[in-house]
């Protein structure tokens, strides 16, 4: 039983959606935030990201970052740069890629819910990156950047959607990245007593992508109930900013491998090595992409091979039947001394979306290898948080980010 609340939104006014929406704050380094917002100066990366504001030589961390945040959002929605509806309702939030489609229900989420794992996660988080956003929500009074949830597909909630998204869009408008992003309204009450009671139905929700967002926004809630003992419930500290999408719209794409070194092998060493556990195909100098699960393309400086898992080795536990995890168990580790992809520096990350010629690129310049992933299922991905087990780090990417700014919701009513 998930109680999804709808909710006040502030959202910019007219004319400025398009100006206002940004892509995730931790998607940036400091360089590139300032840059960005330097670029877009209405963009709300410079609330998300407040430093920016600031000489390089302040602390990212410092007390006045988190200040400005506060004060730039309220000076925002002061001067009428956001508005607020006079009631509670539900948004849709349309995002087309390419040919693929996915809408969200944009609500409020319990944290009580979050707490009893009925809103399930399949990553840890780190406390270095909680304590950031947990400073940023609770000094700003409102969560900034929703947390994006995912549930099993309905017939009964497709029609709604369906049927709302005959009216017209609040907001209609195509990113720098050439994703177009379209909001509606839903405030009719049949509607929202229909869509609440359809995810109380549902037995589970599940965090695909902000579990940081996610624990900080909960962990503001927790500090609130404490500082306020006679709380009933209802305080919208209580809830947390999300956009719910089903299972059948959404599109994992692959998360890649880079390593700094072979360990002291050769390329021609370390392949035999390989071939103590996986099967090798050379493939040549052209970029190849795995083509189903248990396979893994390796791009070395001599050219690009396929790599299929030994049938013996394969397993069918939650976690250790991903690709990640036997890349990690039977490669990364036992061959290139790799025991900890959170902390080990010899080895990067990089998402799908950049393609397997940023693969090339960079092994032809600072890495030695990259591996390039097949993508981890939907289904994986809720049959890992089912058994209450963790994923590896960097398991999946999310594709297309939800952007931040066009959604707040207040603490304070």
């Amino acid at each position: 039983m998930a109680d999804i609340r709808p909710f006040k939104a502030f959202r910019p006014k007219e004319g400025l959606a398009d100006k206002i929406a940004a892509l995730p704050y931790d998607v940036y380094d400091r360089k590139e935030a300032k840059a960005a917002v330097a670029s877009a100066p209405w963009s709300f990366l410079r609330i998300d990201r407040a430093e920016t504001q600031f000489a390089d030589e302040v602390d990212i961390y410092a007390d006045c970052v988190y200040d400005k945040a506060s004060e730039l959002l309220w000076e925002q929605i002061k001067r009428g740069d956001f508005i607020q509806e006079e009631k509670p309702c539900y948004y849709l939030y349309e995002q087309t890629m390419g040919r693929r489609i996915q809408t969200g229900i944009v609500a409020c989420a319990s944290i009580d819910e979050y707490c009893n794992n009925s809103i399930k996660k399949h990553e840890n988080t780190r406390a270095d990156k909680e304590a950031d956003r947990i400073r940023h929500v609770d000094i700003c009074d409102a969560q900034t950047g929703p947390i994006f949830l995912a549930y099993r597909s309905d017939p009964q909630m497709r029609s709604i959607v369906a049927n709302s998204k005959k009216n017209e869009p609040v907001y209609d408008f195509v990113s720098e990245d050439e994703v177009r992003h379209r909001v509606w309204i839903v405030d009719d009450v049949e509607d929202i007593t229909r869509i609440r009671q359809l995810f109380k139905e549902k037995e589970s929700l599940y965090i695909a992508d902000g579990h940081h967002r996610c624990a900080s926004a909960v962990k503001v809630g927790l500090k609130r109930r404490e500082e306020h003992p006679d709380y009933t419930g209802e305080e919208e500290f209580n809830f947390f900013l999300t956009v719910l999408f089903p299972d059948d719209e959404l599109m994992i794409m692959d998360y890649n491998r880079v390593v700094k070194d072979l360990n002291g092998y050769t390329e021609e060493q370390f392949l035999e090595k390989v071939k103590e556990c996986f099967t090798v195909e050379q493939q040549g100098v052209a970029p190849v992409s795995p083509s189903c699960k248990g396979e893994i393309s390796l791009c070395l400086q001599g050219g690009w091979y396929r790599l299929n898992i030994r049938e013996d080795l394969l397993r069918t536990d939650p976690v250790g039947s991903l690709d990640v995890s036997m890349l990690q168990d039977y490669l990364l580790h036992p061959i290139l001394g790799i025991e900890d992809p959170k902390t080990d520096r010899r080895i990067d990350f990089v998402g799908g979306i950049r393609g397997l010629s940023e693969l090339e690129r960079r092994v032809h310049t600072d890495r030695k290898a990259a591996f390039a992933m097949y993508p981890t299922s939907i289904g994986e991905l809720f049959t890992v948080a089912d058994a209450g087990l963790l994923m590896p780090p960097k398991s999946t990417w999310f594709e297309p980010k939800l952007r931040s700014g066009l959604f707040i919701h207040s603490l304070k009513g």
